[in-house]
């Protein structure tokens, strides 16, 4: 038995391409499992300090479900930074505009607060619609 952890190193990352259809399922379920992809969290070799995750492809994101009274008492909000420059959006108003924002919103809050959640975040790719740019890539079709 060894008596060292090993440390996964940048170049020894391998990534695989996900795909989950976002039909009918919950918002934050989704979005926990997206954000343990993207960490590599599930991966034996994770390690908190390397970009070890997968690319992930989410497709039907407009197909999205809350529970509860989510749609109209869920708000988002962004400032323009002047006085009295706050705006908010139900997220049935976000989900009509740009439904993928929804669910990019809550990734990004799951990921890590720095430079990694940000590089992390540029593997994820949203679609809306059954149709996406990455069938090149053969993504595992992953279930929830």
């Amino acid at each position: 038995m060894n008596k060292y952890t090993v440390m996964q190193r940048k170049e020894d990352v391998v990534r695989d391409w996900y795909h989950y259809d976002a039909e009918g399922v919950v918002l934050g379920r989704l979005a926990v499992e997206v954000t343990k992809k993207l960490m590599g969290k599930e991966k034996v070799s994770f390690t908190p300090h390397i970009d070890g995750g997968d690319y992930v492809v989410v497709t039907n994101v407009e197909k999205l479900v809350v529970t509860g009274n989510k749609m109209k008492d869920k708000l988002y909000y962004r400032h323009s930074g002047f006085p009295g420059g706050i705006k908010k959006r139900t997220l049935e108003e976000v989900l009509e505009v740009k439904p993928e924002d929804a669910l990019m919103l809550a990734v990004k809050r799951m990921l890590p607060k720095n430079r990694l959640g940000r590089q992390q975040l540029t593997r994820l790719r949203l679609f809306v619609g059954a149709e996406h740019d990455h069938a090149a890539q053969k993504p595992v079709k992953a279930e929830i």
